[in-house]
């Protein structure tokens, strides 16, 4: 089975303000409404913050390594304030080195609110979008960058719809196997490094490197582009991880499943995601296999389990008294040229 190790694992201790905006300013609608200063300040936490009793004056509770939103509420509030309230108070807050603020509902910021950002180098961007969705929107993006990550030796497909890891040692045939499954019209995630991000409580996103991307080394041949072999049609760029299937040389000592009733999992980054030991012997079709895999996984997510009801239906025909044994049929006996 394979292992994760400490070395393949790691996380963003933190951003630069320059890249929260070089990566936003398209994607949410963020405007600099400041000087360019403070671009090189970090941000250490994923969470965004609303300093709405620290406005009030309330400073013991706060969270000024977090972002800053200034909505409706905010802004409406600073407007009841006269501008020599409004000075001393936004000194207060800046004086706290904040990374930046973002003001939502296309306000626009007060003097005030400049001045303190030119003289504590402390960028204000805006943005036409509701507090709640500039919030949603800004959170994911920071929950992806802060997100643990780990880095995978394998072929990651979707087939069928579910993504399918494949693993095993190197030569196995790993990108033979999603080689084919391309061929047959399934899709190319990533091949060789496959870097997963823990997205949520319980998923796994995988996606390939920057630099192999949807390029793929077939021993004999050399390095192939997926994509400009098969079409766009041919590649993903990030699946959800929901299979990991794990290829290796037939082993009479090894114990393979039968039924179908043990589910076994691995654990990736604290997340348990279903795990199959398959043994490759000549002529054994493991494309055609992975297929199966991938429709099987498919109907259990849907509530058919198919080994289970088998056990059903078996545990039922020994339960049931019969006075005399079930007749054979024989479907040719009728069957005359």
């Amino acid at each position: 089975m394979i292992k994760i190790s400490s070395k393949n694992i790691s996380r963003k201790e933190s951003i630069t303000v320059k890249f929260l905006y070089a990566n936003a300013k398209e994607r949410f609608k963020l405007e600099l409404l400041s000087k360019e200063v403070g671009f090189e300040k970090e941000i250490h936490d994923q969470n965004l913050h609303r300093p709405g009793l620290a406005l009030a004056g309330f400073f013991e509770l706060f969270s000024h390594d977090r972002v800053q939103i200034f909505g409706n509420t905010e802004m409406k509030y600073l407007s009841q304030l006269t501008i020599a309230k409004r000075a001393e108070i936004l000194s207060k807050l800046f004086a706290y080195n904040i990374p930046c603020v973002l003001i939502t509902n296309n306000n626009k910021p007060y003097d005030e609110i400049l001045e303190m950002s030119e003289k504590y180098k402390i960028p204000i961007f805006g943005s036409t979008h509701s507090t709640t969705k500039l919030s949603y929107l800004i959170s994911d993006f920071l929950d992806d960058q802060f997100a643990p990550r780990a880095s995978i030796h394998g072929s990651f497909v979707d087939v069928y719809g579910a993504g399918m890891l494949f693993v095993g040692n190197s030569g196995i045939g790993k990108s033979e196997v999603a080689l084919d499954l391309v061929e047959r019209g399934h899709r190319l995630v990533a091949d060789d490094v496959v870097i997963f991000t823990k997205k949520g409580e319980g998923i796994l996103m995988g996606s390939g490197t920057e630099l192999v991307k949807h390029f793929m080394e077939i021993r004999g041949i050399g390095i192939i582009d997926v994509r400009s072999m098969f079409g766009i049609r041919a590649i993903r760029f990030q699946k959800r991880l929901e299979v990991v299937i794990e290829l290796e040389i037939w082993d009479d000592t090894s114990e393979y499943t039968r039924t179908g009733l043990d589910d076994s999992t691995i654990t990736i980054l604290g997340v348990e995601i279903p795990y199959i030991k398959l043994p490759i012997i000549p002529g054994k079709n493991i494309t055609v296999i992975s297929e199966v895999i991938a429709l099987n996984y498919l109907l259990k997510h849907y509530g058919y389990d198919a080994a289970k009801i088998f056990q059903n239906k078996l545990t039922t025909k020994l339960k049931a008294k019969r006075s005399e044994v079930d007749r054979v049929i024989d479907y040719f006996e009728h069957d005359f040229e």
